[in-house]
């Protein structure tokens, strides 16, 4: 039997398990998040996405050359994602609509988030953000070198956003770089759990998922 997997039919439903993600853009939140939403299932996870919370671009910051600047805590409406997840945590459905980058909001498709045994928190600002932070019981940061984020997000924009290389370097220098310096890496000490996201990911998410499940079973 596989030490590392927690029984959870039992667990409290008066009481989620709620897990934050958070590291710097290309680390690979979204892929660790989809990792432990398999291993406990589905049906007993929910997955709450603080990007589907960003303002339309035509109230987002620009830089001193006119570039909208999404990589601020002031680029997500904390006011409502605050909201919307004590709600969750308070056992209520909640309805977001999912963030697409460009798209116009009335293609945004709405979300229906239920509560279940686990809920999963990701997003940039997630420790910087004091009132989300708070309400975890168990935080990760993602961690990888920025060149291999950098490559990431080269990859990502120029076929999901059709950017330029020289537009996503100016990002990534202007943008990226100075919100992981200010309002990510900061953080990191903070974390119940360091993840790498590198050669060593196979064997920290074996670690991760033991920690996890040690905690699922004393709160239960």
């Amino acid at each position: 039997m596989n030490p590392y997997i927690c029984d959870i039919s039992s667990f409290n439903m008066m009481k989620p398990f709620v897990i934050g993600i958070c590291g710097g853009s290309g680390s690979g939140k979204t892929t660790l998040l989809k990792k432990i939403s398999s291993h406990y299932g589905v049906d007993s996870v929910s997955v709450f996405t603080m990007d589907n919370y960003y303002f339309p671009i035509e109230q987002q910051e620009k830089d001193k050359n006119g570039v909208v600047n999404f990589d601020l805590p002031t680029a997500l409406n904390k006011a409502s994602l605050v909201n919307d997840l004590r709600n969750l945590l308070n056992g209520q459905e909640i309805q977001v609509k999912e963030y697409f980058f460009n798209s116009p909001p009335d293609k945004n498709v709405m979300l229906t988030i239920e509560p279940k045994q686990i809920i999963i928190v990701e997003g940039l600002f997630l420790f910087h953000y004091t009132e989300v932070f708070k309400l975890l019981d168990f935080s990760v940061f993602v961690d990888v070198d920025m060149e291999t984020q950098l490559d990431r997000r080269i990859y990502r924009d120029q076929k999901s956003r059709g950017y330029d290389v020289s537009d996503i370097v100016y990002q990534w220098k202007n943008h990226v770089t100075p919100c992981y310096q200010n309002y990510i890496q900061p953080f990191k000490k903070k974390a119940s759990f360091i993840y790498r996201n590198d050669k060593n990911f196979e064997k920290d998410f074996l670690s991760l998922i033991g920690l996890l499940s040690e905690n699922l079973i004393t709160i239960k």
